[in-house]
């Protein structure tokens, strides 16, 4: 790992990568320029499938859950295709290679406190020649309350065996501050997680008979036998 990451710094060292290699990634960054307000970020409801159509194989959406934590919320089915499962609701870190997870931690926290972009350039774990590499774009979103919380991302990948899972070592990456008037980071002011109940009212608890106390029958009420 370079030492861009060892200082807890990111700096930029990818400009050498033409973004012909990885046209998903061009796709779903030009999408998210287009559908950033002026001084502001982008919201998460803002973003329709349908701008990014033929990067949705590559795309997925994040939820920040703690410091530099964010799960899969929304994911291609290429994310699932190199892990060979289902990726939805696990951390993002999964696709990380161990040693570089700190690194990515870092990441997630400039991303979001920053704000900022990121540019990852990634290689399959255990593989040093450029033919197994792999660019991942992280672009911030804000919810409805003006929460950066959100990260509208992409992994593009190209030369990789056939192995499950693959995991990625981070090589490089370009951070690109953006100047905003006012976004409110993620704080433990601001709960990263909120469960999603909709129109559903809370489950009352089934309680069963044996388990409930007696019921004293009222001093009016008696019991009157009929032998008819």
């Amino acid at each position: 790992m370079s030492e861009l990451m060892r200082s807890g710094d990111v700096v930029s060292m990818m400009d050498r990568l033409s973004q012909n290699q990885f046209p998903a990634c061009a796709l779903v960054e030009a999408y998210w320029h287009s559908q950033k307000p002026k001084n502001s970020l982008p919201k998460r409801s803002a973003i329709d499938p349908r701008g990014i159509e033929d990067a949705l194989n590559y795309a997925f959406i994040l939820e920040s859950i703690g410091t530099g934590v964010a799960r899969i919320r929304i994911a291609g089915m290429h994310l699932n295709e190199l892990t060979g499962m289902e990726v939805r609701g696990m951390p993002i870190s999964t696709l990380i290679a161990p040693p570089s997870r700190d690194a990515f931690g870092r990441v997630l926290v400039g991303l979001l406190n920053g704000p900022a972009l990121m540019h990852l350039s990634l290689t399959a774990e255990g593989q040093t020649d450029t033919a197994h590499q792999a660019r991942m774009l992280l672009l911030p979103l804000v919810d409805e309350k003006g929460h950066v919380n959100r990260v509208l991302g992409c992994l593009e990948t190209k030369g990789l065996t056939r192995s499950k899972p693959q995991r990625f070592d981070i090589l490089e990456a370009k951070k690109t501050n953006i100047d905003v008037l006012k976004v409110v980071p993620p704080t433990e002011d601001h709960p990263l997680l909120e469960p999603a109940t909709g129109f559903k009212d809370a489950a009352t608890p089934f309680v069963r008979t044996s388990d409930t106390v007696a019921v004293k029958r009222p001093s009016y009420l008696r019991v009157i036998k009929s032998d008819d």
